[in-house]
């Protein structure tokens, strides 16, 4: 057989305009300073995988990098560089490519306001098309298609390139390091290429799995194929769902690439090994990848993904402040951040972390930034002016916090600014024409922003014409427990009316404990503690910081001794019903991954309702003593870790460091549900270590506990290394034999690399 590679390199995009604008290329004036703006030539490379860009550097005339390294573009003088090197007028001209694993992004700028757009709309094509990776590969871009078809191409050999390539296009990643090795391997005749009989051996051996071909074998019945009927079968006895045989069918259509036997209704061993690869089989339930839960609730009865100190990019006490990082924290999801706002000399509102040496970003660039990103997902630009709420990518409200230090005239360009540049999409009047007794829903402010703030007066007052006076003094802290800033805990602070005006639905008050609260607060006045005041209180007090929090919204912030920026467990915060749980969202770690699991679920929104039994206020739970209730639902979590698939290189910088992988289970929840459990540690194997190693957990309450998947390369001198981590609610795993994504510490996806496992939660006496 020979390969018919003649394929378009980047599919779905034949014949697109911006792409061979890309094709083409241009000159672009890279940016670095005020002085340093030199004119580029940059293309894109015929792979359509590759950008190439002139370089003066004497041993690097020419430069590349990777389109598949670009996280994100930015439309407009947006970074920072940009802003301080370039003219106002230069605005349509700019944009940005920020690149993934913070290297340091590049500032460009387009002869005019058209050709920006076509480089931006162009690259995030591309970006797009490479991380849809279309789970409908059409059939004609099958090996066994390709290889049929081969007296159609004259040329039929394969570089590693053209060949890593051609695999990307079947939806089959492979590492690096791996492919070259299984190259060599297959490259009997040394030529550096292969033919036909070696590509289909290379792809074999790429995708051989005895744990799948021995499943396979057992439910195939129809002459080595799976009929509609047997792969119902797996889907009912295995991975117990509960579908019929429409649905066997549909996964037929959706993962065969054999057009052969997906006429016939039939399954290969590739189009199962598809299956196992993608959503379907995944150990997230795919119906859990959506908006599933219900957004009509009180905002106070769902958990909001929320970020603490969100200007900073690094630690607390010389760190840079960046709009950027606010950027990044609402595209991990982020529904809650925080704006620690300061005189700026110039007159204009600055924001940083107070009597510290953080550097120092405009208020009103951030809030700019704010409104760009806040409803978006992934890659896409700032969302067009007549995009309606419905339209929205995340569309579920954002709260500013605003930590305000201000003074008078300050504040009342904070009030213009977000009044000007947010505009209608902030609430400014209570949602009911009456006085509200409860939150809004989600539901009911989508695309909307509320702030978060001091007030001078009630809320009532708005159905009334008891208008305060322009200004009066109001504590500055709202905070229990120690002041995050220097100087007098009971300062006062001169609060403007225009500012004040704007809190609505989130009023700042201090906390004068639960008995107090209930006879005096109102349900839009909410409290923030200080980590260890909360974990004090949920340990003395659970069953009333619950209720307290069933018709109230509590946010809880890392102590100010966590100068590094790290963060606190987030999980017991939950398990009393804390809403707005404020972790650094620029320090990766254990806290983080369980932060960005508990939000996985319902579509990613930012948003995940909390159980029943925090609240229903006839509720009795105490989460640290587990008394009889509806919350206690005894489950046994059975896992078995059964093998992994190309698991990256942790240390690249040694040329043999093949990995010695492991791997953890942990279950996160109430107290009496915090476990953990490892594998023992296989040799140089990252290709397809196996395991076949069991273990068993006992889950009292399900409906609050996360489990956390890490692989970690076993270093017996020092502590090891993480190789890749997969964190979701218990209540989102899918039953039966899984595939586990495996993401890096910051979250992205490692595509090529992936756990597999067998999993089944099933009820306990």
């Amino acid at each position: 057989h020979h390969l018919l590679i003649t394929m378009f390199p980047s599919p779905g995009l034949e014949g697109d305009g911006d792409l061979k604008f890309l094709l083409t290329g241009g000159t672009l004036v890279k940016v670095r300073s005020t002085s340093w703006q030199k004119s580029r030539y940059y293309k894109l490379q015929e792979d359509c995988k590759t950008m190439w860009h002139e370089s003066r550097r004497t041993f690097k005339p020419k430069q590349t990098f990777s389109v598949e390294d670009i996280e994100s573009l930015r439309h407009g003088r947006l970074s920072e560089g940009l802003q301080k090197y370039t003219h106002p007028s230069a605005e349509d001209r700019c944009f940005s490519i920020l690149f993934k694993d913070h290297h340091k992004h590049l500032d460009l700028m387009a002869a005019s306001a058209e050709d920006a757009r076509r480089w931006v709309s162009g690259l995030e094509k591309l970006v797009s098309n490479m991380r849809s990776l279309s789970r409908q590969t059409k059939s004609e871009h099958w090996i066994f298609n390709c290889m049929r078809k081969a007296d159609k191409n004259e040329d039929n050999k394969m570089t590693l390139k053209e060949l890593k390539h051609f695999l990307r296009q079947i939806n089959v990643e492979v590492d690096d390091t791996y492919a070259e090795e299984l190259f060599k391997k297959c490259d009997k005749s040394k030529s550096g290429s292969l033919e036909g009989p070696e590509i289909k051996h290379y792809y074999d051996l790429l995708t051989h799995r005895e744990e799948i071909d021995v499943m396979f074998k057992k439910y195939a019945n129809s002459e080595g194929h799976m009929s509609a009927r047997d792969l119902l079968t797996f889907l009912l006895t295995e991975q117990r769902e509960q579908v019929g045989l429409g649905h066997a069918v549909t996964l037929i259509n959706k993962y065969e690439m054999d057009e052969t036997a997906k006429q016939t209704q039939h399954m290969t061993k590739d189009g199962f090994l598809m299956y196992m690869h993608h959503e379907d089989g995944a150990v997230l339930n795919p119906a859990h990848s959506a908006v599933h839960q219900d957004m009509g609730q009180p905002l106070n009865h769902y958990y909001i993904s929320s970020s603490h100190n969100t200007y900073l990019t690094a630690d607390q006490l010389k760190g840079p402040s960046s709009t950027e990082a606010y950027i990044r924290a609402l595209m991990k999801g982020c529904r809650c951040v925080e704006l620690d706002c300061w005189d700026g000399s110039s007159g204009e509102p600055v924001i940083y972390h107070g009597y510290t040496l953080t550097s120092k970003v405009l208020f009103r660039d951030v809030i700019k930034a704010i409104k760009d990103y806040a409803f978006k997902v992934g890659v896409l630009t700032p969302p067009p002016e007549h995009m309606t709420p419905s339209w929205l990518l995340r569309p579920y409200p954002v709260i500013l916090s605003l930590e305000n230090h201000c003074t008078v005239p300050q504040q009342k360009l904070m009030a213009h600014h977000m009044a000007s540049i947010l505009g209608e999409a902030l609430v400014t009047t209570p949602v009911s024409s009456t006085m509200p007794t409860r939150f809004p829903s989600p539901e009911e402010l989508k695309g909307k922003f509320l702030i978060k703030g001091k007030r001078l007066n009630k809320l009532n007052a708005v159905f009334s014409n008891n208008n305060s006076a322009e200004v009066d003094s109001v504590s500055e802290e709202d905070e229990a427990g120690d002041s995050k800033e220097n100087g007098d805990k009971k300062a006062k602070i001169q609060l403007a009316k225009e500012l004040s005006d704007m809190v609505l639905y989130c009023r700042s008050v201090h906390f004068g404990g639960f008995e107090h609260a209930k006879d005096s607060q109102a349900f839009y006045e909410m409290s923030s503690l200080k980590e260890s005041k909360a974990f004090s209180l949920a340990d003395t007090s659970g069953p009333a910081f619950l209720h307290h929090n069933m018709d109230k919204l509590t946010r809880i912030y890392p102590a100010g001794s966590r100068t590094d920026s790290s963060n606190y467990n987030p999980v017991p915060m939950w398990n009393t019903g804390c809403q707005i749980v404020a972790l650094n969202f620029q320090t990766t770690g254990k806290e983080m991954d369980l932060n960005q699991g508990r939000f996985l679920a319902n579509g990613g929104c930012g948003y995940a309702l909390k159980p029943e039994f925090q609240r229903d206020p006839s509720s009795q739970m105490n989460p640290s003593s587990l008394s009889k209730g509806p919350w206690l639902q005894k489950k046994m979590f059975h896992v078995m870790v059964i093998s992994a698939q190309q698991l990256p290189k942790v240390n690249k910088e040694k040329h043999k460091s093949i990995v010695d992988p492991l791997v953890r289970v942990e279950v996160c929840g109430v107290d009496a549900d915090n476990a953990s459990k490892e594998t023992n540690h296989i040799e140089n194997n990252g290709f397809n270590p196996m395991w076949n190693e069991s273990f068993r957990f006992l889950v009292h309450v399900p409906e609050l506990a996360m489990v956390r998947f890490l692989v970690e390369d076993y270093d017996s001198t020092s502590q090891n290394d993480l190789v890749g981590q997969y964190c979701l609610p218990l209540t989102s795993v899918q039953n039966g034999y899984r595939h586990v994504p495996l993401l890096t510490k910051r979250g992205d996806v490692i595509s090529s690399a992936g756990l597999f496992v067998h999993l089944m939660l099933l009820d306990t006496k």
